[in-house]
């Protein structure tokens, strides 16, 4: 049996802050399942590592045995979330967010237990409050008050344009919580102020207030940056085994020790035990490999993280090829394919500016030897294994 002190060390773990805990104290001492609830906007169909921070905490209450509600928000999806955006970003469509909400599903349920999972949609309370129901609810807020909000507050004073359905967003994630009478709602450090209008709003309508958890915000591969797919400093959860593994084994030292607190589920005593092994010498690219495993594992299966490492020590340690690269066919024209146009159009390189930033900085090889000449052009009729970094390769026919 956990005990709530027990059980608030898991809680805490990782967390940037936690609101009010005193309250949380109190719900746990009751010993009944509390109503956790994680709300996401499915604007993307894929999922990275960072989104899944609040995803890991969520399965600490599930394994703690409370009851998650993992909500979709295909209503509020539709409004767009303005939190940290620095102009009106364009709402999705009904249908967009339906076809993302199924690939948020397959995803979550490889962190949380489907059995123990209760998935919910906000459209099911929003739609039917109507538009009455929406004026009702916007009479319990002042303009004032939303406009505290700090990224409100900037636009506003630049002169930067706040459309007025932005403003309802923060109002609609609120009432969810009222909809759901969830006791705890977690969200990233930069949902703090809506988490809050769920806290008022509840109190409006009699119900205890939840109490709020937000997650750190993870730093992407760079170790600067947050993890975000347009800074390319992402780890996808549905990438490739090797790519992922690849990947995580490139982050620095001091920032695997983040990972470890925010991905892992390994025990803080265990980390702690390794940090200590680290300061006494032990080299931390072997602590690295337990993270990446158990990272592959639990996206791709424990068959996949063991080939991923191997095909990791054959390429890295011993200067070997993966087995298993991408197969690509390419049209040359009459008077040959420019090579930075094959890095390309076989998916190695974003564009040609980059494949030749790339060759000039020495990252590109074909069959193994490193290309200098930026303006090679390629004929048909052979095929050659082209490699950009040190995880992209790509055996390509030439016709």
């Amino acid at each position: 049996m956990v005990t709530p002190s027990q059980a608030l060390e898991v809680i805490r773990r990782g967390c940037d802050e936690l609101l009010v805990e005193e309250e949380l104290v109190r719900k746990l001492q009751t010993g009944r399942k509390l109503r956790i609830k994680l709300g996401m906007d499915p604007t993307a169909p894929d999922l990275h590592l960072g989104h899944t921070v609040v995803i890991n905490k969520l399965r600490h209450f599930q394994d703690l045995g409370h009851h998650v509600q993992f909500l979709i928000g295909d209503f509020t999806g539709m409004i767009g979330d303005p939190t940290g955006k620095n102009q009106t970003r364009p709402p999705l469509t009904r249908d967009q967010i339906l076809e993302n909400a199924q690939t948020y599903r397959k995803q979550v349920f490889k962190i949380l237990d489907p059995e123990k999972t209760e998935i919910m949609f906000n459209s099911t309370w929003s739609d039917e409050l109507g538009a009455e129901g929406i004026i009702r609810l916007c009479a319990r807020y002042t303009v004032a008050r939303i406009l505290e909000r700090d990224d409100f507050a900037k636009r506003y004073k630049g002169g930067q344009p706040i459309a007025m359905h932005e403003l309802l967003y923060p109002l609609m994630q609120g009432y969810d919580s009222v909809a759901m009478k969830s006791d705890v709602e977690l969200g990233g450090t930069d949902q703090k102020f809506n988490l809050l209008v769920g806290r008022e709003l509840q109190k409006d309508w009699g119900q205890e207030p939840q109490c709020i958890l937000t997650m750190p915000l993870l730093e992407g591969l760079d170790g600067v940056q947050k993890m975000s797919k347009s800074l390319g400093n992402y780890v996808g959860i549905d990438e490739p085994p090797n790519e992922m593994f690849g990947k995580l084994m490139s982050v620095s030292d001091e920032l695997m020790w983040r990972y470890f607190e925010l991905l892992s589920f390994r025990s803080m005593d265990e980390i702690r035990g390794w940090k200590e092994e680290v300061a006494g010498g032990r080299n931390p690219r072997d602590i690295k490999v337990a993270l990446g495993q158990e990272i592959v594992e639990r996206f791709h299966g424990k068959a996949s993280a063991g080939q991923a490492l191997a095909d990791f020590e054959a390429r890295f340690r011993h200067g070997e090829m993966p087995e298993d690269m991408p197969e690509v066919a390419l049209q040359v024209p009459e008077n040959g394919l420019p090579v930075v146009q094959m890095l390309k159009q076989a998916g190695l390189t974003a564009s040609t500016n980059e494949a030749t930033r790339m060759i000039e900085q020495g990252g590109v090889r074909l069959n193994g030897e490193r290309l200098t000449d930026r303006l090679l052009k390629l004929n048909g009729g052979e095929t050659l294994v082209a490699q950009v970094g040190k995880r992209k390769f790509a055996r390509i026919t030439l016709t």
